[in-house]
């Protein structure tokens, strides 16, 4: 690939955006960032802490005190807080169940997407792209991306995948899972906005291998559309837009 890519899929929980985001990135020889993750980062920590994470307040000003870091491998992605790998402690029903709050917070949503928007910078400048994803990621963290998906899925799909996540909770029914999931949509809704030019994808029916293929498929549209007279000069604009943006 000649110039940096930078896909951005968004999608409710329970859509597949984490799996798809992976396999897409694997799949094109593409970084890969998962900008939920950082939320469920800093919301282990403020538990951890014992701080309340139904205060803004309290999550305001201990926004910035862990450093959270994020790994970009497509094959081992990995998250840590102040070097100590929590990949498996952010999945719990705990966290998923106090993220929504944490991340509605004005302090913490600032400051997590200075850092996407400079690892997304980062992963233009020193390779060929990057897939992110999220709730926002068309609409606030990369709105130049090269190409935006928003996957769903029905409630009882997203609530049956969200289940099997959390096979090793006994609670976890595909009932309860399909309540609290819906409690987070609700708490979600205010940046679960769909861009206006991203391609929506109902993930219900289809395969992982086919989101997939679907989505190598639009990206092979957006590089041919580049090379058309009068095509936008690519992503690489990112580098640029994107560092400015993210030093802010």
């Amino acid at each position: 690939m000649s110039k940096s890519l930078v896909i951005a899929v968004d999608g409710p929980a329970g859509s597949g955006k984490s799996s798809t985001a992976r396999a897409v990135a694997a799949a094109l020889g593409l970084r890969y960032l998962d900008t939920g993750a950082m939320y469920r980062a800093l919301t282990w920590w403020l538990l951890a802490q014992g701080l309340d994470t139904g205060s803004p307040e309290v999550v305001a000003s201990h926004a910035a005190d862990p450093l959270i870091e994020s790994g970009t491998d497509p094959a081992a992605p990995a998250i840590t807080v102040n070097g100590a790998d929590v990949s498996g402690p952010v999945r719990t029903r705990a966290v998923s169940n106090a993220v929504s709050a944490v991340a509605s917070v004005p302090a913490v949503r600032a400051h997590l997407v200075a850092l996407q928007q400079d690892i997304i910078a980062r992963a233009c400048a020193a390779g060929p792209g990057i897939v992110a994803e999220g709730r926002d990621i068309g609409t606030v963290v990369a709105p130049d991306a090269t190409l935006k998906v928003f996957l769903t899925a029905s409630e009882e799909a997203r609530a049956s995948r969200r289940s099997a996540d959390l096979a090793a909770d006994p609670a976890a029914t595909a009932e309860l899972t399909q309540r609290e999931q819906e409690r987070r949509d609700r708490r979600d809704a205010p940046r679960m906005a769909r861009a206006a030019d991203a391609v929506e994808v109902d993930s219900t029916a289809m395969t992982l291998d086919e989101v997939v293929r679907l989505i190598a498929g639009l990206v092979g549209e957006r590089q041919a559309a580049w090379h058309q007279p009068g095509g936008r000069s690519g992503p690489g604009e990112w580098q640029q837009a994107g560092a400015g943006r993210a030093g802010r």
